[in-house]
């Protein structure tokens, strides 16, 4: 009688499904970090609200990405630092939206749907680890640029 072959690991079986679900980890914690920060004012207490939230959905997703699929704590791990990044970086953009004259609504709408083309990126191998470093990397860049508010038409409307 032959024996019945069963693979060791859930998923691909090797330790490429173990880095490919950590990234996956990765970019859809940062996808919520991006939609959370939609949500978040242009104060400072609801933007540091926002980070620690993102922190633990990523840390959610992990842990729901871990049961599912082989990465251990490497997936609760790359799901917090995705979810943090993802709202750093989206709460700058916010921010100066806001400040800029952005509306709320407008703006929550345009990064709630940056935050869905993020988590569908997510799915490409290896492309949730780029997520995570160019969101965080864009933090640096967004607050060297500030620039002033839009005057647009009110120049126009001033009796000099």
């Amino acid at each position: 009688m032959s024996q019945q072959r069963t693979s060791g690991a859930r998923g691909y079986g090797s330790s490429v499904g173990s880095w490919y679900w950590i990234g996956v980890s990765a970019g859809l914690g940062a996808a919520a970090g991006v939609l959370l920060a939609g949500a978040a004012g242009g104060g400072r207490g609801e933007r540091i609200a926002v980070i620690l939230l993102a922190g633990a959905a990523g840390a959610g997703i992990g842990w729901g990405i871990q049961s599912w699929q082989p990465g251990g704590w490497g997936d609760r791990l790359a799901g917090i630092a995705g979810g943090l990044t993802g709202a750093l970086g989206a709460a700058q953009t916010v921010r100066g939206a806001l400040r800029r004259g952005g509306t709320r609504v407008g703006t929550g709408t345009l990064v709630a749907g940056a935050a869905v083309l993020v988590g569908a990126v997510a799915w490409i191998p290896a492309a949730g680890y780029v997520i995570a470093v160019a969101l965080i990397a864009l933090v640096p860049l967004l607050r060297r640029a500030r620039p002033e508010r839009y005057a647009g038409l009110r120049t126009l409307a001033r009796d000099e």
